[in-house]
């Protein structure tokens, strides 16, 4: 394990430092001698609002800040190489009983940054303490888990409900484990902030303020952008218009590369009782020129999604052609089809050019991250769009904080906004469709932000995590994809890629298309942690 000398400077938005810790651990980092060269890492990722130093890695707006670099969890899966897993907080995983059990071998030594042993209780405790506050729970893993408990010394076990094989991500690679010590005295975990979190992980917190002016704000891309175009930042994670011209012209030491992994979606508030109708839904989805929003909001970075939510290349072999060709070539732009299946809903266009029916005009008002320039632009596009069919959209562009708790706690008609997907389509759709994972409305959701419920969709959904068969996978994938294209509870609109701006000037062991082996986004977690990990100074 090579030692831990590099310094970052986290510019996640008004960002704290994370030191060097000496008690974290990871399996997957580089050997070195204690001799390495040390340097400052500084990272651009611009959000579009503050951050109040919050580090709770069970809260959907701040485990991104927290997980993989602080906080780890028993196992990497790397979505970019076909869910490959690699050992971290376990050593190694086994099922057994069908499918219906998983036992984790804990890793010895492993001590968290206040001094205590990680040991398997403290991973025991950390699911149960999911279960006892279902709002940490962000993936629902309880809703198949049965039991979590420690069994001789050094191992985990789980007991499903039924086999939930999928369910591994989520378990192995999206929870934090957490010090029982510490978490066992917090009064309410759910509203906890976690200022000065005691993680597993490489890194330990020190000195993060909002007020740190060390440490700038960047709430818009244009100046982060900057900050990155001069070398005062070494990892970018954000659009960046015109790459080659202000970014890759400037040195020979930067780079970039956009893997595909999710997409950028139109959420819709399916709990609006106009919004309910499928034909308004559908016909948004006809009216949007999504190659339109890839070039004009993404300059083409991020290219256009499909109605059946299948991300290509990366997952090109999931998408069920034939059956998204019969809905208008995959809900190709066709305004006139969208006013058509309006008009054959019964809605007319009035006076002002806006379609109503019974009184009720279709105008709503569409939330937004107004510090994403390039969102803020392809939500332009998608206005326009709108508006020639009859329907009137305006946009909220709201400060990144404010964006998030509207959008998680569903106070919005429509929103724009991306998901983090996984190892396959699969994931994406489970965020988007199951309902297990979303909430009442003013109470945050997991995912499926646009509360949507079916019954049959969550059959299919749980019915994909009792089998491990490629043919049935897809086969249930398609039939999600059915629902995507039928029902439209979500509009995919631009893919969303992975953005990644890196200097090899100044350190070497970046992810790249190569050797893709982290998820490259300083956004992208627990990956981040695996790349400051892999990361040598030069010098």
């Amino acid at each position: 394990m090579r030692a831990r000398r590099i310094t970052i400077v986290a510019v996640l938005a008004t960002a704290g430092l994370l030191a060097a810790a000496c008690g974290g651990s990871s399996t997957t980092t580089p050997s070195s001698n204690a001799a390495a060269p040390s340097g400052t890492l500084t990272i651009d990722n611009e959000s579009g609002g503050t951050w109040a130093c919050i580090f709770n890695p069970f809260n959907l707006s701040y485990i991104s800040y927290s997980l993989g670099n602080v906080y780890e969890p028993l196992m990497f899966v790397n979505t970019l190489q076909n869910a490959k897993v690699s050992p971290w907080l376990a050593t190694s995983y086994a099922w057994s009983n069908g499918n219906k059990t998983l036992t984790f071998t804990i890793r010895n030594g492993v001590k968290f940054t206040n001094g205590d042993p990680l040991t398997p209780a403290d991973v025991a405790y950390t699911f149960n303490l999911l279960k006892a506050h279902k709002t940490l729970d962000i993936n629902s893993v309880w809703s198949v888990l049965n039991s979590v408990a420690t069994s001789g010394s050094n191992q985990v076990v789980m007991q499903f409900k039924t086999v939930a094989v999928p369910y591994f991500y989520y378990i192995a690679d999206q929870v934090a484990i957490v010090d029982q010590k510490v978490w066992s005295k917090v009064a309410n975990p759910v509203t906890y902030a976690d200022k000065s979190p005691v993680g597993t992980g490489a890194y330990k917190v020190s000195s993060c303020t909002p007020q740190n002016i060390n440490y700038p704000s960047f709430l818009t891309n244009d100046t982060a952008n900057t900050y990155l175009a001069n070398g005062q930042a070494q990892w970018g994670s954000q659009f960046i218009p015109n790459i080659h011209a202000f970014y890759i012209s400037k040195s020979p030491n930067y780079h970039y590369w956009f893997p595909p992994v999710a997409n950028v979606s139109l959420f819709i508030n399916l709990t609006n009782p106009i919004l309910k109708n499928v034909a308004v839904r559908q016909a948004m989805a006809y009216a949007i020129d999504r190659p339109k929003a890839s070039l004009i909001g993404e300059y083409g970075y991020e290219p256009a999604s499909n109605q059946a939510g299948i991300v290509t290349p990366t997952f090109s072999g999931w998408l069920d052609a034939p059956q998204a060709a019969s809905y208008g070539n995959n809900y190709a732009y066709n305004p006139q089809k969208a006013i058509s299946i309006l008009q054959a809903a019964g809605y007319k266009k009035g006076s002002d050019g806006i379609m109503a029916k019974g009184g009720q005009k279709l105008q709503f008002t569409i939330l937004n991250n107004g510090g994403f320039s390039d969102w803020v632009a392809a939500v332009s596009v998608i206005q326009q769009n709108l508006k020639a069919v009859g329907i009137q959209v305006t946009p909220q562009n709201l400060a990144a904080t404010t964006y998030q708790t509207d959008l998680y706690g569903g106070k919005y008609q429509l929103g724009y906004g991306s998901e983090t997907g996984g190892p396959s389509p699969y994931y994406e759709m489970r965020q988007w469709l199951y309902s297990a994972n979303s909430a009442p409305i003013g109470t945050a959701a997991g995912s499926n932000f646009e509360r949507y419920s079916n019954s049959s969709t969550d059959a299919l959904i749980n019915q994909y995590a009792t089998t491990a068969d490629a043919a049935t996978q897809h086969s249930i994938v398609s039939k999600l994809q059915s629902i995507m294209l039928k029902e439209v509870p979500v509009i995919p609109v631009t893919e969303s890629v992975d953005w990644f701006q890196y200097d090899t000037g100044s350190f070497s062991g970046w992810p790249t298309q190569g050797n893709p082996y982290a998820q490259p986004a300083a956004y992208n977690y627990p990956d981040w942690g695996q790349t400051m990990l892999h990361l040598v100074p030069k010098g």
